[in-house]
């Protein structure tokens, strides 16, 4: 299975409805969201999705989920891009709850991914893959 980064910054964008979302993806199992995405062209639905928080502390993963459309063609603020579907499985806030650090993503062989993209949707080296859904599980489940 593919992997891929997702970028959020509460600085550029807010989440104002995060803990609503929480409550909905406990309540009801679901919760899907679009994404803008860098790897149009290799990501497709089943690949797994992990949500790094970017800008401001703590800085880390705080969601994950599976991509769950093909990617498509938006248009906003005068430019096309491409968005994609995220069915959320594993949802965190950030302000309130423990989220997998940077410390602990630049340890060991993770040290090789750039865990701050500049561009949302980027490619997870394949070969870190199975490790970071270890390393997440182990930190959802300890």
């Amino acid at each position: 299975m593919k992997a891929f980064l997702f970028g959020w910054n509460p600085i550029k964008f807010a989440w104002a409805d995060m803990d609503d979302d929480i409550q909905k993806l406990k309540t009801t199992g679901k919760l899907v969201d679009n994404w803008s995405v860098a790897s149009h062209k290799t990501i497709q639905p089943g690949d797994r999705a992990y949500i790094v928080r970017l800008g401001v502390e703590p800085k880390g993963i705080f969601a994950s989920g599976i991509i769950s459309s093909e990617a498509y063609v938006a248009f906003r603020k005068g430019r096309h891009y491409h968005r994609i579907e995220i069915s959320i499985d594993t949802l965190l806030n950030p302000d309130k709850e423990p989220i997998l650090t940077m410390d602990i993503l630049k340890t060991g062989n993770l040290a090789k991914q750039n865990w701050s993209p500049q561009a949302s949707g980027i490619s997870i080296h394949p070969e870190l893959t199975d490790e970071l859904e270890g390393v997440w599980q182990d930190f959802l489940h300890p």
